[in-house]
């Protein structure tokens, strides 16, 4: 944990994911980072639709890769941080969701 630069609250709990968003997007001031989990959620939906289209079932497997691998690159390489997902899984997920809305509605720089 030494070479993260921002501490992680780990234990801490959130009474709602109200509570918890402000924390994610602390957790995403990188720009860099937020492209990618942008990127690889723009992605899952490619992918979610051309599985959906093609009846290729299988390749389902791969959304969380798609998903997760670009947004754990911007963590570790970028914002030198370890994803929330590790701790906050529910929420990280809504957050990542409602970041990738956030950032489409220009309420957030991309």
């Amino acid at each position: 944990m030494g070479q993260y630069t921002t501490p992680r609250p780990d234990k801490r709990q959130f009474a709602s994911f109200k509570d918890f968003y402000p924390f994610y997007l602390n957790e995403h001031r990188n720009r860099v980072c937020r492209r990618l989990h942008v990127v690889g959620l723009f992605l899952v939906l490619v992918l979610l639709l051309y599985i959906f289209l093609s009846r290729h079932w299988l390749l389902i497997l791969l959304v969380p890769v798609v998903g997760y691998g670009f947004a754990w690159t911007g963590h570790f390489f970028f914002e030198k941080n370890k994803p929330a997902t590790f701790v906050h899984p529910l929420y990280s997920f809504i957050g990542d969701w409602v970041m990738f809305k956030d950032i489409m509605l220009k309420k957030i720089k991309f």
